[in-house]
């Protein structure tokens, strides 16, 4: 297990370019499934989770070729295999990563059965996977799950195009339903589809593969099955998620930081939501420039009620990010409320915030109070654990804060994430120590 040695209270300076978008990633590569084409895939991150499932995927006997870069990948999937789907490896490697649940779709529509070991992932709450497998029956797919061995069993003859309501805008899932459904005879829309940019890129890529999808970035979806997918090359986008780490980082080490490259068009609501802590952004072209914040005001509703910040479904804000607007709260002037709906168990990092001597009151497992310190009093460094990917980053982002040295375990959470973030940010002025 590494370890952080943060010596933190230092400002930063510079340029730093946010990677290839994680959950992108992880969707397209699973796509590669679904032809026996080359595609050719630019601006992969090189992170744990990617690097996982790329490695899960060439088990199955895809063809992958890295260029030097190690962000250009090339799959070429002529030949599946599903034997290995009930190795007892092959499982063990499923449970280290959530996206691994996006092999069901493609696999189910091109070989018409596939054995799914039940996913890993961060342990933020239940993350059930009825929409996968509600979508699939309604395609005609049979699901049955053992139990004892973790993994579950879909088959279907032949998937037929149908009407699908979605019970909740699930990302994965929905981006797994139009995976089985592209190659499914006949029509098939899915209403209540979640439309988060990378579903929309995903959606793209399968058309320039020759899928038929009308409604691209909305959440009504049809889809035309057609009886093979080509080749393609695509580019991720920039990773939205990494460019609000950026932002919150920025701001508690009061830096002055341009953010280069981020796709701003796709950022959605997250510039506008960062705005409402009172944080100055500066669009330059595609760019995000941050001047130094000594002191920020959190914004109160019209009515003077206390400021409210919450996830909610594209084009709201996402989910990933709330750990960061939490942690970036504490030296606001102001209170806040941090409302996480969707996972029950996102919150519960703040404990090591509030070691540190962070103001921040746990209502419940969804909700924290956050009321500033105003940069009066300055969080105190400790000894932590990230226990997930988000909290991670926003532990690092404390520590950084934080005057003094602060040590951080378990950072194989972070790097899941993350692409080399020590490196990085110590490029720009940072003291981070890999142990």
């Amino acid at each position: 297990m590494s370890s952080f040695v943060v010596n933190g209270g230092r400002s930063l300076r510079g340029e730093i370019t946010p990677q290839g978008a994680k959950n992108e990633a992880l969707q397209v590569i699973c796509a590669t499934l679904l032809t026996t084409e080359k595609v050719t895939i630019h601006n992969i991150p090189k992170i744990l989770d990617v690097e996982n499932l790329i490695d899960l995927i060439g088990s199955l006997g895809v063809r992958i070729i890295k260029e030097a870069s190690g962000s250009t990948v090339t799959f070429e999937a002529a030949s599946v295999s599903l034997d290995n789907l009930t190795n007892p490896d092959f499982i063990e490697k499923s449970q280290r990563i959530r996206g691994s649940i996006m092999i069901a779709g493609p696999l189910l529509a091109r070989c018409g059965k596939v054995f799914v070991p039940r996913p890993g992932g961060d342990k933020i709450g239940r993350r059930r996977l009825d929409t996968h497998f509600n979508g699939f029956n309604k395609l005609g797919a049979t699901v049955s799950c053992c139990h004892a061995d973790k993994y579950y069993t879909i088959e279907a003859k032949k998937l037929k195009g149908t009407y699908i309501l979605l019970d909740e805008a699930s990302v994965t899932g929905t981006a797994n339903i139009i995976m089985a459904a592209v190659l499914a005879e006949g029509k098939t829309t899915i209403y209540n589809a979640a439309c988060e940019p990378y579903i929309q890129q995903l959606c793209r890529m399968l058309v320039r593969m020759g899928a038929k999808i009308e409604g691209i970035g909305s959440n009504l979806l049809t889809i035309e099955g057609v009886k093979k997918l080509g080749g393609c090359t695509h580019t991720l986008l920039p990773d939205m998620i990494e460019t609000g780490s950026f932002i919150g980082i920025a701001v508690m080490t009061e830096s002055e930081l341009t953010i280069k490259n981020v796709s701003w068009d796709n950022l959605g609501i997250i510039p506008d939501s960062f705005r409402k802590l009172g944080i100055t952004l500066e669009r330059r072209n595609d760019d995000i420039f941050i001047p130094r914040h000594e002191h920020y005001r959190i914004e109160s509703f019209m009515d003077g009620s206390i400021m409210t910040i919450s996830d909610a479904i594209w084009p709201g804000l996402t989910p990933d990010l709330l750990s960061v607007f939490l942690v970036t709260a504490t030296q606001a002037e102001g209170a806040v409320l941090i409302h996480q709906k969707m996972f029950e168990s996102r919150l519960f990092f703040v404990d090591r915030l509030i070691d540190m001597g962070a103001q921040i009151i746990l209502c419940d497992p969804h909700r924290a109070i956050v009321i500033g310190l105003n940069r009066k009093v300055r969080l105190r460094p400790t000894v932590m654990s990230s226990p997930d990917i988000r909290a991670g980053i926003a532990l690092l982002i404390a520590a950084m804060s934080a005057e003094g040295t602060s040590i951080i375990h378990n950072v194989e959470q972070i790097d899941r994430g993350y692409e080399n973030i020590d490196k990085r940010l110590n490029s720009l002025g940072a003291d981070i120590r890999r142990i």
